[in-house]
């Protein structure tokens, strides 16, 4: 069993400061097992809208639910949207007698109901599968080959590991959409995932996938939201500097969970990640979603101009703004867009994670630190 007491810390904190928190992220991603951690499934406190009990003991929601004291868990909502206006009900009952606990495979739907019925009422927090900090550093390498998603991490071998993700895309693409409301069809979804993956860590451009895929671009665009809306994509914005350079004003798109991008790509174990063309894609992907999952920056950013220097990630923490480049080498060194981003951005360091062991400083704004090191935070980072 992989410890995730800061998880656990940090939903029990949100559900002592909130009448109401939804723990929010894609499938098989340990919602369910972190709620497990707080309440029993067999409590009747615990609804499952999977369950068919369930689901009748809730066909009169506000009288299933209004005698109930302590916590209350309401797994895969996402059924149920309905339920939302009787939850606000509850939750403003002065005393309230129960707390609510959420869980939901993230949707559009889902977040626009909560938006819209229990604002200022609801704390989201999100969940994703295992990261570097918790899985220990020695795990790394099949952490980045298998992605984060419990069954796909622990799976006993890389083909099992592989056959379990082929079968979560499909089911996926064919159950998950349709049990949510969202009607578009799985053969062009795939396609299209599958497209995306291929241009892992590029900046965003329509115009070819909507030309391959015979759709127009605000119907490719429409998908590419979707997929974020689900957590399985991540859209990174570009940050726009005053600066006398035409810079890069498009975003550029990520897979989530590597796991399921080397599913897509059909790779099957580290060597198959190795040499295939993507592979620093890859790595890149991987580390810039670590560092975003373990450090919690307020905000987050690339960086790019039409002159081909770039940064990857810009992160800012209470008005501080600092860099980080990934770098699958054995050595990195100081590039002509590190000189070029610290010339022209007001960064306070740069950070150059790289898969080797030892840190070493390029410069007095500059370091070069170990992947390992995602895990130590802030300071482990950046000093």
């Amino acid at each position: 069993m992989i410890d995730r007491s800061d998880l656990k810390t940090k939903l029990n904190s949100a559900l002592r400061r909130s009448p109401a928190v939804a723990l929010l992220g894609p499938r098989q991603c340990g919602k369910t097992t972190l709620a497990r951690e707080f309440i029993k499934t067999d409590s009747p406190n615990y609804f499952d809208l999977e369950d068919p009990e369930a689901l009748i003991r809730l066909s009169e929601a506000k009288t299933a639910l209004s005698p109930l004291k302590g916590l209350v868990v309401i797994d895969e909502i996402q059924r149920r949207p309905e339920l939302f206006p009787v939850l606000r009900v509850l939750i403003d009952r002065q005393p309230s007698p129960a707390r609510f606990l959420i869980l939901g495979s993230a949707s559009p739907e889902l977040l626009r109901q909560s938006s819209e019925t229990l604002a200022g009422r609801l704390e989201l927090i999100e969940i994703g599968g295992f990261d570097l900090k918790e899985t220990g550093f020695s795990s790394y390498s099949p952490l980045w080959i298998r992605g984060g998603l419990p069954p796909s991490f622990l799976a006993p071998s890389d083909e099992e590991s592989f056959i379990w993700r082929k079968s979560y895309i499909r089911l996926f693409l064919e159950r998950d959409l349709a049990q949510q409301g969202i009607r578009i069809p799985s053969v062009i979804l795939h396609r299209f995932w599958t497209m995306l993956a291929h241009s892992h860590g590029q900046i965003w451009n329509a115009s070819p996938l909507a030309a391959s895929l015979g759709l127009s671009e605000p119907t490719i665009r429409r998908y590419l939201d979707l997929l974020t809306g689900l957590y399985m994509v991540r859209q990174l914005a570009p940050w726009h500097a005053n600066i006398k350079k035409r810079q890069v004003k498009s975003p550029k798109i990520y897979l989530r969970d590597t796991g399921i991008l080397h599913g897509l790509l059909g790779l099957r174990s580290e060597v198959d990640v190795l040499r295939h063309p993507r592979s620093g894609a890859s790595w890149e992907g991987f580390v810039i979603e670590e560092v975003l999952r373990i450090l919690d920056p307020d905000e987050a950013y690339f960086w790019a101009t039409h002159n081909e220097a770039e940064i990857d990630l810009i992160l800012l923490k209470k008005d501080r703004m600092f860099g980080l480049e990934c770098k699958r080498a054995d050595a990195p060194g100081l590039t002509p867009s590190i000189r070029s981003a610290l010339r022209d951005l007001p960064l306070e360091r740069i950070t150059v994670i790289y898969p080797g062991e030892i840190p070493y400083s390029l410069n007095d704004k500059v370091a070069v630190v170990p992947v390992g090191k995602i895990a130590g935070g802030w300071s482990a980072l950046f000093g």
